[in-house]
């Protein structure tokens, strides 16, 4: 079974998305915020925070540790610093769910609940495998009733 890392594991919208994946991929949350000690023992993951210059590396280096195939970055901050370490993500053999070109994406900041999520790798769902948006969007994303536009959703 595959594995997905998600970032800000102890927010609403990655349990929501936990929750969408389980029994399709197994899910590690991670957090640079502070949790009961108690879930380490379960699937939550200690991060620096995002200002501490080895942010990245830590997730890297967590990726590796614990066999994780994607990496989800939920935080509209990280999205910049881990998209510049994509490459080196993808040489250690983990897929970044974040869309190829910031620049170009639509954001939508805690998406209400009522809101269809999907998590997409190159544009395919990973849960169900169907294809709904373009190769170059990856990440958490809600597909326009027209099926022509997705937009990433972010805490």
């Amino acid at each position: 079974m595959k594995r997905i890392l998600i970032t800000h594991g102890t927010v609403p919208l990655a349990q929501r998305l936990g929750k969408l994946l389980e029994g399709q991929v197994e899910v590690i949350f991670a957090s640079s915020e502070p949790f009961p000690e108690v879930l380490k023992k379960l699937n939550y993951r200690k991060l620096p925070p995002l200002a501490n210059p080895t942010f990245v590396h830590e997730l890297l280096k967590l990726g590796l540790d614990e066999s994780i195939d994607y990496v989800l970055p939920l935080g509209k901050e990280e999205l910049p610093i881990v998209q510049q370490a994509r490459v080196l993500f993808e040489e250690y053999g983990q897929q970044l769910l974040i869309p190829v070109s910031l620049a170009d994406t639509f954001l939508v900041e805690k998406p209400e609940k009522e809101l269809a999520v999907r998590i997409l790798h190159a544009g395919v769902d990973i849960g169900t495998g169907e294809t709904v948006a373009e190769e170059s969007f990856s990440g958490a994303g809600i597909v326009s009733d027209s099926g022509e536009e997705v937009v990433l959703c972010v805490v």
